[in-house]
């Protein structure tokens, strides 16, 4: 079992279930971005996700979006990633995974991308514009160094498809919870329970649902029904408007949305 499912096993063994916390790495700054994680990592979270600054982010919403064109600005570098990984790593024990579109990791090198990732303390990378039917050099790679695969299913996908994802998905399985980009909206999309449901069925054990949860209400109901909340937006507006201190506030509050 990997580390991401292990401490997923466990929040839900323990508690109601995960908290999954993303942030950009470089924003404000890269030294703000670590010393952010680690804030989430102290005040509840239980797996941390960095999401790569990318120059076509299709995915996400204005926040992250924001947050990532300045990281760029700044003149962010992949190496920063690995960096901000080894740094994080060193001080916390919270398992962490890499946000990426493919395609600067297809540039970097698909093996050498994993290797730096593993030498670096990574779990592994979360990729929302790969399918797992075009990921077998990324499934060999995976497979070669440990790290976890998490792949996305969405509303729309098929039965088919979400059986694929779950095969090919090791870690969790990320569920959209809606048909959109990323950012905090009042009620958690009802096509998430269902989409969850259709994973179980697929065989998934570990499906997390993210897209929209900023509240410790949503993220205690979106845990009745999945093993993982995954929160982003919220997290980086706090940062950006309060510091590492709002981060770790923000944590704290929606940490208490996971207890039993």
């Amino acid at each position: 079992m990997s580390a991401v499912e292990d401490t997923i096993t466990r929040a839900n063994r323990d508690r109601a279930g995960a908290l999954i916390g993303y942030l950009p790495v470089g924003f404000p700054t890269i030294a703000d971005s670590i010393e952010a994680a680690v804030a989430l990592a102290e005040n509840g979270v239980d797996v941390i996700e960095l999401g790569l600054p990318y120059s076509d982010p299709v995915m996400d919403g204005p926040a992250i979006q924001k947050a990532t064109q300045q990281a760029l600005a700044n003149g962010f570098r992949l190496q920063d990633g690995f960096d901000a990984v080894a740094e994080i790593t060193s001080r916390v024990s919270t398992p962490v995974l890499l946000m990426s579109y493919w395609n600067p990791i297809m540039q970097f090198g698909v093996d050498r991308f994993a290797d730096e990732l593993t030498a670096a303390g990574g779990a592994g990378i979360i990729t929302p514009d790969l399918v797992s039917d075009e990921a077998s050099e990324w499934i060999a790679a995976s497979q070669r160094t440990g790290l976890d695969r998490v792949f996305l299913a969405a509303p729309s996908s098929s039965d088919e498809r979400l059986v694929r994802a779950v095969e090919a998905s090791t870690g969790f399985v990320y569920a959209v919870s809606t048909m959109g980009i990323t950012g905090a909206r009042s009620d958690v999309d009802s096509a998430a329970k269902t989409l969850v449901a259709r994973l179980r069925d697929a065989g998934s054990t570990s499906a997390c649902v993210g897209l929209g949860i900023s509240t410790a209400d949503q993220v205690r109901e979106v845990l009745s029904y999945a093993d993982g909340a995954i929160v982003g937006s919220v997290f980086v507006s706090a940062l950006s408007a309060g510091g590492v201190s709002a981060v770790a506030k923000t944590a704290a509050s929606l940490s208490t949305g996971t207890l039993a």
